[in-house]
């Protein structure tokens, strides 16, 4: 634009160069204004295309996240389990070190003393139903 004045300027008199800065003035000033009007019709449409673009990526980073959570809960859950059998693995040894009957030992003698009090009836009865031995009159 510069060359193109000084281009002009070389043989124009001062009037005609003032009047050619005037009309490339009101050119470049109607070329901002049509800059500006298209700037706010496409402004528009560009931040609805902006928008909505925003929206998809948010929607694939927020899916992403969900399947980062569910791999990472899963881990976790694993690991909760093993840390878990290992707790109630120290704490039966701590009981057992203390001389604490473990649930199946408690079955075990439970089971033993039914046993025992069976057989302690069986026995009973039998007792009960055998007649008494008599007894002998002593020898005078």
């Amino acid at each position: 634009m510069v060359k193109k004045t000084k281009t002009l300027a070389e043989g124009i008199s001062e009037n005609q160069l003032a009047m050619t800065i005037k009309e490339s003035a009101q050119q470049i000033w109607l070329a901002g204004l049509g800059a500006y009007s298209k700037a706010q019709e496409e402004g528009g449409k560009m931040f609805d295309s902006l928008v909505k673009e925003g929206e998809a990526i948010q929607a694939r980073t927020c899916k992403a996240a969900q399947v980062k959570v569910g791999e990472l809960a899963a881990k976790a859950s694993g690991n909760w389990d093993k840390l878990e059998q290992v707790f109630e693995d120290r704490v039966a040894q701590a009981l057992h070190g203390l001389g604490v009957p473990t649930k199946k030992d408690i079955d075990t003698l439970s089971k033993r003393v039914a046993e025992l009090v069976a057989k302690m009836n069986a026995s009973e009865k039998a007792l009960a139903a055998k007649p008494a031995p008599r007894r002998r009159a002593a020898a005078k």
